[in-house]
């Protein structure tokens, strides 16, 4: 009896004294700062796609330098080879041009006609934008602000850019998109437009009827690339090289 007793005081004590059980996985979140990952799925259609094909191949012609790529990732692709391959000033020219090539003169010239400096000019501006450029830029709104001490429907709210997005990249941003769109939508329309995008969250205003700040003083101009760049490894500057307005011209 006493050696049972024995006996069972030990087996208690040895399962009184095993270590306690040790969780080690953690779970975690995504980075935050992964700005090139999108939960929107872009869903062209045949518009789109011809859009997107035909904006590509004039780049491409303007440039003289091909891909195999299709779709809006041939389109980046095409932008992409435009800013390693060119400096600065090359690449705001070539992209003007590109763009020219894309668009028949004439349509342009009679729309230059058609839409002098105006309310109804700047809303309808704002209005086509949102419906024939969402392919590129991604989902865009109207919005209202005040212009002249009036109230107008003249500007286009990018919830989140397409092209910024993709190519995440500043200087692709303000380089390809922004300083090429100011100057060919002036030229060819001869309405002033400022485009303010937002680098945090990627969205971006169109304001038309607004001239652009001088470079200088220009917040795009001195934002740093987001870390996750792809190409900042392939300058010797920040990707975000300043354009100065001295050697900027459209050809």
């Amino acid at each position: 009896m006493r050696n049972r007793k024995i006996n069972t005081y030990y087996k208690y004590k040895k399962i009184s004294y095993q270590p306690p059980c040790s969780i080690c996985c953690v779970l975690t979140k995504p980075p935050a700062s992964n700005h090139n990952h999108s939960n929107y799925v872009y869903k062209d259609n045949w518009f789109d796609h011809l859009a997107i094909n035909h904006l590509s191949q004039s780049i491409q012609a303007t440039t003289g330098l091909r891909n195999n790529k299709s779709g809006y990732e041939g389109f980046v692709e095409a932008a992409r080879v435009v800013y390693v391959n060119f400096n600065s000033t090359h690449q705001v020219n070539l992209v003007v041009e590109a763009l020219q090539r894309a668009f028949p003169k004439p349509i342009l010239s009679l729309l230059k006609m058609l839409l002098p400096q105006s309310k109804w000019a700047r809303e309808y501006c704002a209005a086509f934008t949102r419906v024939f450029f969402a392919w590129l830029v991604g989902p865009c709104e109207v919005k209202e602000s005040e212009f002249n001490g009036r109230r107008e429907n003249n500007v286009v709210h990018i919830k989140k850019c397409r092209f910024l997005e993709e190519t995440n990249c500043v200087g692709m941003c303000t380089n390809l998109c922004k300083m090429s769109s100011q100057l060919f939508i002036k030229d060819t329309l001869g309405m002033p437009v400022n485009m303010v995008p937002n680098f945090d969250d990627m969205s971006c205003e169109m304001i038309f009827g607004q001239d652009p700040p001088p470079l200088d003083t220009d917040p795009a101009f001195i934002q740093p690339c987001y870390k996750l760049c792809k190409l900042s490894n392939k300058h010797l500057r920040d990707c975000n090289r300043q354009v100065m307005k001295k050697d900027v011209e459209i050809s």
